[in-house]
């Protein structure tokens, strides 16, 4: 499997494509109590805002409340950090989420944000491994100068012996100790602790019915760990995010709005199949606080650098436009 760095120290999966009929059903999970009409790409989801009235007693997404994964924007903010981040300003965001410090201190990267007007409420840490009290505990002390709320871990679930899935349930056991433990510190700093998923941990464990991610979720502690979920990444581990919200309510706290195209790679949100009105109506019973647009290919070719403020637009827009 072919990786790529995510916050400088963890590499994420690339996706690979998969038949059309493989999206279509991993993307309308559940689809059936919503109509069946809505399996077909552009239907399946909710409808931009119009003019019709009716729209004011719809649901909205809290302007205040749309983020953006600077992963999605790397190349961009090496070639130009403060003029990236006026144009996210421009755009209309108020918050981001940090995946590093672009090549700065804490204190250099906080002073670009306040120059730009805006506040990293979230950032993508890795936590140590093996685990460190020290090391964690810097990584919490960059998060207060930089005026974070949220640290998250941002990847778990491959084997880098073997490039395959981890499959071994005492990997995922080990890995939530270290995540409880990182969880206790950051709640001692004033922080909220979060995991963030991919695909791989809804891969079955060997001898077993469960997946990892059923591992990670029963043996953290939710007062400790919360989950930001990828939805792009759900759905590409055959999950429905609304049944993900209904086990573990009051627990995603954040979400990363990423679309999924037809051919199973990655698209701007609003324009692939997944019905994003359809999970952000259950946001009070999952506890969601921030909505995160990304997207994981933008900047690599063929798409190119400039690509990630269309992508950053097109995000913002779609979420501040949505109705459901």
């Amino acid at each position: 499997m072919e990786l790529h760095e995510h916050d400088d120290q963890t590499p994420e999966p690339v996706t690979q494509p998969v038949s059309r009929r493989g999206v279509l059903r991993a993307a309308t999970v559940g689809a059936a109590a919503i109509g069946a009409t809505q399996l077909l790409p552009g239907a399946a989801r909710a409808q931009p805002a119009g003019t019709d009235h009716r729209d004011a007693a719809r649901r909205r997404v809290p302007v205040d409340r749309i983020s953006i994964q600077l992963y999605t924007l790397r190349d961009q903010l090496a070639l130009d950090l403060p003029g990236t981040l006026a144009a996210l300003r421009r755009t209309g965001y108020t918050r981001v989420e940090h995946a590093g410090f672009v090549g700065r201190s804490a204190t250099q990267f906080r002073a670009a944000l306040d120059a730009a007007g805006l506040r990293a409420t979230s950032g993508h840490v890795g936590i140590p491994q093996p685990f460190d009290d020290a090391t964690w505990q810097a990584a919490l002390a960059d998060a207060h100068t930089v005026g974070c709320r949220y640290l998250v871990h941002p990847f778990f679930g491959l084997d880098f012996a073997t490039g395959e899935p981890i499959r071994d349930p005492a990997r995922y056991r080990a890995f939530a100790r270290d995540l409880n433990r990182a969880g206790l510190l950051a709640r001692r700093a004033g922080l909220e602790f979060g995991y963030h998923n991919h695909q791989l941990e809804f891969v079955r464990m060997t001898g077993e019915r469960r997946t990892g991610f059923d591992i990670l979720t029963a043996e953290t502690d939710p007062r400790l760990v919360h989950l930001e979920v990828d939805l792009f990444w759900a759905f590409r581990g055959a999950h429905d995010p609304v049944d993900l919200i209904h086990e573990h309510r009051g627990r995603i706290r954040q979400v990363h709005v990423k679309d999924l195209s037809v051919g199973g790679s990655f698209e701007d949100p609003g324009r692939g199949v997944i019905d994003f009105g359809r999970i952000f109506a259950e946001a009070k019973a999952a506890g969601l606080e921030e909505y995160i647009v990304e997207r994981d290919d933008a900047g690599t070719p063929p798409r190119k650098p400039a690509d990630a403020l269309s992508t950053a637009r097109v995000g913002f827009d779609y979420l501040t436009s949505l109705r459901f």
